[in-house]
């Protein structure tokens, strides 16, 4: 199985609306909580940190431009039939079906 993909948005980023406040992304933020607590788990897949500011050309190689919203699991192999499609690569952008989905793949816990 090709390793899942995941994208984030790197915790602790600045908007250039609000100069001088620190923010963290609420939906990669729940992800990053799972990847912490389970770290073992997490070297199951891919794990990409990007900026906050849009282009994010990390993802757009990816999944194009307008599928720029994080957090993104990339699926390797096997998607599951709600997964969406661009290029011949599948993805996943719902932050609850995202945890749903490591756990049913790769053994996180699930959520309660």
């Amino acid at each position: 199985m090709a390793k899942d993909r995941l994208f984030l948005i790197a915790p602790g980023f600045e908007d250039p609306k609000h100069p001088g406040t620190v923010f963290v992304c609420p939906y990669c933020n729940q992800v990053e909580g799972l990847l912490a607590s389970f770290p073992a788990l997490a070297e199951k897949i891919e794990v990409k940190r990007v900026g906050f500011l849009r282009p994010r050309a990390d993802v757009i190689a990816v999944v194009g431009e307008e599928n720029q919203s994080l957090p993104l699991l990339v699926l390797g192999d096997n998607p599951p039939e709600d997964a969406r499609e661009a290029d011949g690569v599948h993805f996943v952008q719902d932050t609850k079906r995202i945890l749903d989905l490591l756990a049913e793949r790769h053994g996180f816990p699930r959520l309660h």
